[in-house]
Formats: structure tokens, sequence, C-alpha cells
């Protein structure tokens, strides 16, 4: 049996509901917005309905750690602009749920990530490894807030010079793929 990893992360951000789930649902944006994670992104099956349901999306992944993950995800269920909900495979097998509330001018966003680890150098070494595996996960998603809020500065820019004037987000921490 693989080992499971139970991850959930906090985000706290200005804006609403909407402009945070357009960018976190759109998949083909990822690699472009959150680059020190997702290294391609490709669609595997378009989504059976609108909202995203039924969409397969094959992705190279990594961390601030020395290896790459490949996998993908079936967007299971999609409730714009409260959240959605995935089912990994590849690397990782588990689930992922995405949740966005409105808070004022802030949204409260929830992801709720239950894996198992199915590549080999997570499964073989979770037992020694696992406190440094869940440090590279809260990498990731810190890189993952970073990044969203200049993607959602980017998208509120009105002029080409505040679009330019928004930061390029953190890249990967090595070049290998």
């Amino acid at each position: 049996m693989a080992p499971e990893y139970a991850f959930v992360t906090h985000w706290r951000l200005r804006g609403t509901a909407q402009e945070v789930f357009d960018v976190l649902a759109d998949p083909f944006g990822l690699a472009r917005w959150w680059p020190s994670v997702y290294l391609d992104v490709r669609e595997l099956r378009p989504p059976d309905q609108k909202g995203g349901a039924g969409r397969v999306v094959g992705l190279h992944t990594k961390g601030w750690l020395p290896y790459t993950l490949k996998w993908n995800f079936t967007i299971t269920e999609s409730t714009p602009p409260s959240g959605f909900k995935l089912v990994a495979h590849g690397d990782f097998e588990g689930t992922g749920v995405w949740t966005l509330k409105q808070d004022g001018d802030h949204v409260d966003v929830t992801y709720d990530w239950r894996i198992s680890a199915e590549k080999q150098l997570l499964r073989y070494g979770s037992f020694i490894f696992r406190p440094i595996f869940a440090a590279n996960h809260r990498w990731a998603m810190a890189r993952g807030q970073e990044s969203l809020e200049l993607e959602l500065r980017r998208r509120r820019a009105q002029t080409a010079a505040e679009r330019e004037a928004v930061p390029a987000p953190p890249g990967p921490t090595f070049a290998r793929r």
C-alpha cells in the first residue's frame, strides 16, 4: 500500500470568489502563472459539460526538491464560484477539493489534498522523508498563493504599463524536466 498524505492549505486573498475561481479552474494558465510548480499542462479530454466537469488534464510538476512528478486529474464536480473537486492519477492517486468563500473584500481559499504516493521515490522514501515531502508541498502551495496574487494583479491592471509593472511569478528551482 502506498503512503498516504493529507494536506490542507488555507489562503486569504483580496478579491472575489469568481476572480479566484476563474484563475484556478483554468488549467491551461497554470504553467504561465504558477511556473514554479507547473512545468507542462495538457488537456487529455475536454469537459463533458460547461464548468469543466469531466475534463482530464495531464501534468508535469515539481516542488523545490530535485524530482518531477507526472500525473493527471479529472474534474469530478465544478460549482462556480465556490470551488471544484478533482481526482488525481499517476505519481499521485487521490482527491483534491478547492473551496472558495467570499468574506467581504477577501476570499478564503481552502485546498484539501488527500493522496497516496505512487512514484517510487515517494512511496519508498516516505517513512524517512515524510517531513521533507510535506515541506515540499508547503513550499509549492506558498508559491501558488504568491503567484495567484500576482496573477490577480495582472488581470486587474487597467493599462499595458500597469500589467508590465506586475513582477513575474517565481520560476522553478531547477531546470531539469
